[in-house]
C-alpha cells in the first residue's frame, strides 16, 4: 500500500533537467566506442588522440562502451569518471568492467574531443596501457602482449595450447576450454596489471585472475605472465606454470570462499605436474628439506602461508604440502574422487565445514584422520 502512495508522488515531484554537458561528452565517448569496434581510425581520431586506438588495434573486441559515472568542469575543458566495460571476442563470457579517468578539451567551434584516457584512481593499468598490444592466436588460447615479438608471443600460445587439453582431461569439460595470457613488458608491468607491488611477485611465474563477472556469470579470467621470473625457467617448469594457471581458469566457477588454498594452489600444481615424470622429493624441495630435518608439518598449509610477501621456503612450502595433499587424494581414492572433493568442497558457500563435510561425504574419512594420512605420505615420499 505504501509504495502505491509514493508512486504518484514521485511522478509530481520537481522535474530534474538533464545535464547538457555530460550528454555531449557520453556522446563523443559511444562514437569513440563505436569508431573503435568498426575499426575506422579516421572516426576515432575525429573524437580525440588516436593513441589508444593504435595500441587497441590488434585486440579482437566484441563490444566497447563507456557509461560516465562523474563529470567535472576544469580550466582546460572537463574530466570525466567512466566505467569501460569490454568482452574480447570468443573468450569473454562476461564484460570486463575497468574503471577510466579521460580528460576532454573543446574546440572553438564547442566540440568536446579526447586528449587523454587512463586508468580511473585506484584501478590496475590494462594491458594497452603499457604499449602496443600484439595479439597472437593459438587453437585454444589468445596471447597479448607489449614491448613483445610475435614469435615470443606464440612460444607461450604453443605452451597454453598444450595446458587446455591437460586440464580438461583431468578436470573435464564443463569450463570454455580458452584462456588468454597476458605478457607484459616487465615484472613491473606485471605488477600494474594485478595493481600490487612488484616486490610481491619478484619470484612468481604467473598469477591467474578474474577480471570480470557478476551474480551467476563466470569470470574473465587472465593467466598474466612475469616475464623476468618466467625466463629462467625450463621447457618443463614453463609447461608447468601455464598448465597450473590453465587450472584455475578450468576451476573458477568451482572455487568459492570456502575453497582452502591448500587445495585451490594443490590441484592446480597436481595438474600441472602431471606425466612430467619427476620424483616429489624433485617436485617438492623445500618440504622434503624439512623432512629430512625432523620437522614434518603438523597440520595442512594455512591460507596466510601463501602470502606471495612472505618468507619464500614458507611459501614453497605451502604449495608443496597442498600439491602432496591433493597427489594422496588421488593416489589413494582415485583421480575422479579428487575432482569430485574439489567440487564438494566449493559447493559448500563457505569456510566453516566446507572441508570436513566433504571429507565425510566424498571421501569417507574425517580431518583427524586425513591429515595424519597426508603426514604419513609426505614423510614416506620425501623422507628418504
Amino acid at each position: 500500500m505504501g509504495l502505491a502512495l509514493l508512486l504518484p508522488l514521485a511522478g509530481c515531484g520537481t522535474k530534474t533537467t538533464a545535464d547538457p554537458l555530460r550528454a555531449e561528452v557520453q556522446q563523443v565517448l559511444d562514437r569513440r566506442a563505436a569508431a573503435l569496434l568498426a575499426h575506422d581510425e579516421t572516426a576515432y581520431g575525429a573524437t580525440g588522440v588516436r593513441t589508444q586506438y593504435t595500441r587497441l588495434r590488434a585486440l579482437p573486441l566484441a563490444s566497447w562502451s563507456y557509461r560516465i559515472t562523474g563529470l567535472r568542469r576544469t580550466s582546460l575543458g572537463a574530466t570525466a569518471d567512466a566505467d569501460l566495460r569490454y568482452r574480447v571476442a570468443g573468450y569473454d563470457r562476461a564484460p570486463v568492467d575497468a574503471p577510466r579517468t579521460l580528460t576532454l578539451g573543446r574546440t572553438a567551434d564547442g566540440r568536446w574531443y579526447v586528449t587523454a584516457d587512463r586508468p580511473g584512481g585506484r584501478a590496475r593499468q590494462q594491458l594497452w596501457d603499457q604499449g602496443t598490444v600484439t595479439a597472437v592466436r593459438g587453437a585454444r588460447s589468445l596471447v597479448l602482449g607489449t614491448g613483445r615479438s610475435p614469435a615470443a608471443l606464440r612460444r607461450y600460445a604453443r605452451l597454453a595450447d598444450r595446458a587446455v587439453p591437460a586440464v580438461a582431461r583431468a578436470w573435464g569439460t564443463d569450463w570454455s576450454r580458452r584462456i588468454v595470457v597476458l605478457v607484459p613488458r616487465s615484472l613491473s608491468g606485471m605488477a600494474a596489471l594485478l595493481g600490487s607491488p612488484a616486490d610481491g611477485y619478484r619470484g612468481i611465474a604467473a598469477v591467474t585472475t578474474g577480471e570480470a563477472g557478476g551474480p551467476g556469470r563466470a569470470p574473465a579470467d587472465r593467466v598474466v605472465i612475469n616475464p623476468e621470473a618466467y625466463a629462467v625457467l625450463r621447457d618443463v617448469g614453463r609447461q608447468v606454470v601455464l598448465t597450473h594457471e590453465t587450472t584455475h581458469v578450468a576451476t573458477r566457477a568451482r572455487t568459492t570462499a570456502a575453497t582452502p588454498l591448500w587445495l585451490s594452489e594443490g590441484y592446480a600444481d597436481w595438474i600441472g605436474y602431471l606425466g612430467t615424470g619427476r620424483a616429489p622429493a624433485e617436485t617438492a624441495p623445500e618440504l622434503a628439506r624439512a623432512v629430512r630435518d625432523g620437522e614434518t608439518p603438523e597440520a595442512l598449509p594455512a591460507d596466510r602461508d601463501f602470502g606471495f610477501t612472505g618468507e619464500p621456503g614458507r611459501l614453497a612450502r605451502a604449495y608443496e604440502g597442498g600439491w602432496l595433499a591433493c597427489r594422496m587424494i588421488a593416489d589413494r581414492w582415485g583421480a575422479d574422487r579428487l575432482g569430485a572433493f574439489y567440487r564438494a568442497v566449493g559447493a559448500h558457500g563457505q569456510r566453516a565445514g566446507a572441508v570436513e563435510d566433504a571429507l565425510r561425504k566424498v571421501l569417507g574419512t574425517t580431518p583427524r584422520d586425513f591429515t595424519a594420512r597426508w603426514r604419513e605420505y609426505v614423510t614416506a615420499r620425501l623422507g628418504g
